[in-house]
């Protein structure tokens, strides 16, 4: 299969330009055909493709254009249309102007961006198209911006505290390694015969770093190289982005702000999917979809199912572990007084404030535990080092 480029005429006579994927420039011709196109031009399109995901930064203003651009009640496809043409990157152009195009060929909004799903966050084709089945596309364009600011906010401050003792850490490594290869075994022999051979579990461990420095450090080398490996692998298939979520989850504060921060997400997706007058098992579902998370989707379309078989919310999340008894019973309590809107609101403004909290114990945890942990590496290395003589002072003084 081969990608080719056209330029052609719907039948109301505009021109529209795309790519379409075919095995021969036959078969594309004809596939254009059957979609009602007059092709003017046809070509096979470079094998050079742009890079495969766009950046952070890049996406965040292309999402909150699209956002403006849809409150104004313009067509999505117009929209796309509009965007390309402000711009700055060439390969962003581009794949805007290939999504468009595929809309207004006729192809399915979400397969339209699944086939391009490398370039944007997952589940981001299902999240416009939950926002185009309900009305609400650009609160729901407007909330993802916020939850993704949040999450570079939180990127950020992880960075900030851990950049200053990383670059510690690393000079420290440096040194240490000097001391280790170079100054550490002349003392062998020395401290050895001070104390009869009998050294200590510690003194020992030091001296058997010692010799393996340079081994060790490859070993290092090679254990981040395959943790970071499994964990981009993780990135490419839906049980590993569960999986991945489980270990965040597990992390001391990081878990839990991670956890307030997609629920808060939800909670405002759901109140808008109420709004817009969806029952709560597919605002449940829809509103799992845009939170981003693997893990929440799947536990919340179980949840729905158990509800449309005729239980009640809290019945239906008995077992959950995503979803808290809180909001659940919100929810429950919510339907029942015709106030679910409200409650959904105020759930996500509840676990938005959450998230900020975790933001700041983040900040003031990371920080002290970097440095509590270099200073333990290195306290470890004196400690082996001065117990030997420690040994010795202490047998001469009980010989004496």
């Amino acid at each position: 299969m081969a990608i080719f480029r056209y330029d052609a005429l719907t039948s109301a006579g505009r021109l529209m330009k795309g790519t379409i994927e075919a095995g021969s420039p036959d078969e594309a011709s004809g596939q254009l055909a059957g979609m009602g196109l007059l092709v003017n031009t046809l070509e096979k399109a470079r094998q050079d493709q742009p890079r495969t995901a766009i950046g952070r930064n890049e996406f965040l203003l292309f999402n909150q254009q699209l956002a403006s651009i849809t409150r104004a009640g313009i067509p999505l496809e117009r929209g796309l249309r509009e965007l390309a043409q402000d711009v700055s990157s060439t390969a962003m152009r581009q794949l805007v102007e290939d999504i468009a195009a595929d809309l207004e060929a006729g192809v399915p909004l979400e397969e339209a961006f699944q086939k391009r799903e490398k370039h944007f966050p997952p589940l981001y084709g299902r999240i416009l198209k939950a926002g185009v089945e309900t009305g609400r596309l650009s609160e729901m364009l407007t909330s993802l911006n916020r939850h993704l600011e949040l999450a570079g906010q939180t990127r950020r401050i992880v960075f900030e505290a851990t950049s200053y003792p990383a670059v510690i850490l690393v000079l420290g490594a440096i040194i240490v390694t000097g001391v280790f290869r170079f100054v550490i075994p002349q003392f062998r022999t020395v401290i050895e015969e001070m104390v009869a051979g009998h050294l200590n579990p510690v003194t020992a461990a030091i001296f058997g770093i010692a010799e393996n420095i340079i081994p060790f450090w490859i070993g290092v080398a090679v254990l981040g190289g395959v943790l970071a490996a499994a964990f981009v692998s993780l990135s490419s298939s839906p049980a590993g982005r569960r999986f991945k979520e489980r270990l965040f989850l597990n992390l001391p504060v990081i878990g839990r702000l991670y956890h307030s921060s997609i629920l808060s997400r939800m909670a405002e997706a759901m109140a808008l999917l109420v709004g817009a007058g969806c029952d709560i098992p597919e605002a449940m579902r829809l509103g799992a979809v845009t939170s981003g998370s693997e893990a929440l989707t799947l536990e919340s379309d179980l949840v729905a199912q158990q509800i449309e078989r005729g239980a009640n919310v809290l019945e239906a999340g008995q077992g959950a572990r995503m979803l808290p008894r809180l909001f659940l019973y919100s929810v429950q309590l919510g339907a029942q007084r015709n106030e679910l809107q409200d409650n959904l609101y105020s759930l996500g403004e509840m676990y938005a404030d959450q998230a900020r909290v975790g933001q700041s114990r983040l900040q003031t945890f990371l920080l002290p535990m970097m440095i509590i942990t270099i200073g333990g590496i290195i306290a470890c290395a004196i400690l082996g080092v001065f117990l030997p003589m420690i040994q010795v002072i202490t047998s001469l003084s009980s010989a004496g």
